[in-house]
This record gives C-alpha cells, sequence and structure tokens, in this order.
C-alpha cells in the first residue's frame, strides 16, 4: 500500500480513465476528485449521462426551479457506483451556500437540494454539475489504480469540468495530456 506523503493529493485534479479500463462506471470515463488523504478518496464521474433529465429530478425532489424550461433538458450524470440514489452538486463557487464545501477557489460541492431550485437563475451558481452517485477508493487503493495504469491525472480544468459537451470531456482531457486520443493503448507495460 502506498503512502499519501510520497504523492501530492489529487484533489481538484480530473483522473482520466485508459482504454483497459472498461467497467460501465469507468470506461472512458473523465472523475473530478473532491477528496483526496490518506484515509481515501472520493470523485465525481463527470462524462457518464443518466437516464435522468434535470426536470425528472427537480420533480422528485419537489424543488421549484424558476428557469426550469431553460433546463428541462440539462444532463444529470451518474457520478459513480456509490450511493446512486444521492444528489451531489457541483458548482462554481457563489457565497450564500452554507451548505457547500469549496474544493477549490473555483469549484464547490454540495449535497443539499435547496441550490437545485436557484440552479439557472440569477441568485444561484453560473455552472454547475449535478451528479448521481460518487466513486470512492479505500486508502492506497487509489495509487494503487493509478500505479498499474488505469488512470492519467490532470489538474482539473473549468472549462473542460462545465463547458466541454459530456460526449467530448475524455477526449478534451485526454488532449490537455498533450496527446492524441490514437496514442493511447488498451494494453500498457512496464519498461
Amino acid at each position: 500500500m502506498s503512502n499519501i506523503s510520497s504523492i501530492d493529493s489529487l484533489k481538484n485534479h480530473f483522473l482520466i480513465a485508459m482504454p483497459s479500463l472498461t467497467d460501465k462506471y469507468f470506461s472512458r470515463a473523465v472523475t473530478y476528485v473532491v477528496e483526496h488523504s490518506q484515509e481515501g478518496a472520493m470523485g465525481l464521474v463527470i462524462n457518464l449521462p443518466s437516464n435522468l433529465s434535470f426536470k425528472e429530478l427537480i420533480d422528485q425532489s419537489q424543488s421549484n426551479s424558476e428557469a426550469l424550461a431553460e433546463l428541462s433538458e440539462k444532463v444529470v450524470v451518474c457520478g459513480g457506483p456509490v450511493y446512486r440514489d444521492r444528489g451531489f452538486i457541483l458548482h462554481t463557487n457563489q457565497p450564500g451556500w452554507s451548505s457547500s464545501i469549496e474544493v477549490s477557489s473555483e469549484i464547490m460541492l454540495t449535497t443539499s437540494k435547496d441550490i437545485l431550485s436557484a440552479i439557472g437563475t440569477s441568485s444561484g451558481p453560473e455552472k454547475s454539475i449535478v451528479a448521481l452517485g460518487y466513486a470512492g477508493w479505500e486508502a492506497g487503493q487509489l495509487e494503487q489504480e493509478i500505479q498499474e495504469n488505469a488512470w492519467l491525472t490532470i489538474e482539473a480544468d473549468d472549462e473542460i469540468l462545465f463547458d466541454v459537451p459530456i460526449h467530448k470531456k475524455w477526449q478534451a482531457a485526454v488532449n490537455k495530456l498533450g496527446i492524441d486520443v490514437w496514442q493511447l493503448t488498451q494494453n500498457s507495460g512496464q519498461a
């Protein structure tokens, strides 16, 4: 088991799935890491659409969004296989949301549904991602997966996080590494 002190924390980084990862949640996944410490890691997959629209989520949560017509096509993502019935909202930093925790100077995370009714209005955060579930790793597990070449890592990019369409996030993240998708192989080895 590797020690987190031997590597930097990956909080506010993307995990980019290598082609060898074929699990339904992680195949070509881009995962935003919201917490990483000696106890483990937590992240949200940001490019796997769920079958639930934002309108359906609002209806289920009994929130009343003023901007519902504009946001009815907003995609809710599958954040990961853990607590898939629980919502997590990544949003741009905005004061006034006491239930939101700061992940970085630009990004906040909340599980409180009070923000749902404000998304898309002048009182809500400028940008957001709504996810159901999260991805979690026990102590040392993520570090081991990285050593086994399951993930590439890169500092998070707000544009990829919020602005790039879901189906283009993986390729955009790979390209940000300075490589083309075709350069990634299914198999990896150690020299």
